[in-house]
């Protein structure tokens, strides 16, 4: 009986200290757990901390190539123009100036859109010039002038192109005070000042009225049968 007893009592004292092993061990793994949920925490706002001053040094670094960049160009922007208005005056320079451009160069016409019988208007050097397409008749009348009746003496033959009679090109201003001659007007069919009264015949020759001289035939070569260089 005794025995027994004694074995109850050990029974029950290792059943007791087993819960209380259990309860202590419990305890420590708790402990270990909010240790290393605690440690994890920490870690893991370490390293949000870590992540966020990278990211603010990664955007602070692309930011500042950004204005470098901005700036880059600017001073560029800046010298190119600096640089044009230093260099302008001397391209300036190469340019024709305005006496050059007003002397002209010489002037390419075509004859091909002239009929026959129309008189064509056109500058060169600032001066009017008239292109004449004359029909036989009016060929035929600037022929058979007596040259020696002329108040400036001139045949047909020297104010026209050789084989090219039909084509007439003198200056447009009359030789009296400059005013513009009226064509297909006049006694002879030529030209009339409206202003004072001078008459031309079909070789552009003076005839009556107060001009003194024909009207000038000005530098011009054929570069092909329909087109004609003035100057």
């Amino acid at each position: 009986m005794t025995v027994v007893v004694r074995a109850q009592c050990v029974r029950h004292c290792l059943l007791r200290l087993g819960d209380r092993l259990g309860n202590q061990r419990r305890q420590a793994g708790s402990g270990i757990a909010e240790a290393t949920t605690s440690f994890w925490s920490v870690a893991e706002g370490a390293l949000g901390a870590r992540m966020t001053r990278v990211a603010t040094t990664h955007a602070s670094a692309s930011a500042e190539p950004t204005r470098r960049d901005f700036l880059f160009i600017a001073t560029g922007a800046a010298g190119a123009v600096g640089l044009a208005a230093t260099i302008w005056p001397f391209i300036s320079q190469m340019a024709p100036d305005a006496a050059t451009i007003a002397a002209g160069a010489p002037v390419d016409f075509d004859l091909s859109p002239v009929a026959e019988g129309q008189i064509v208007k056109l500058f060169w050097r600032g001066k009017l010039i008239f292109v004449r397409h004359r029909t036989a008749a009016e060929i035929k009348s600037a022929q058979t002038v007596d040259v020696a009746t002329l108040r400036d003496p001139e045949p047909d033959s020297v104010r026209v192109k050789a084989g090219k009679d039909q084509w007439l090109i003198v200056y447009g201003n009359c030789t009296h005070l400059g005013c513009v001659p009226l064509g297909n007007e006049g006694a002879f069919h030529g030209w009339q000042c409206p202003c004072h009264g001078s008459v031309f015949d079909t070789s552009g020759r003076i005839r009556q009225g107060p001009a003194p001289i024909n009207l000038p035939v000005p530098p011009y070569a054929f570069t092909s049968d329909k087109a004609i260089r003035i100057g």
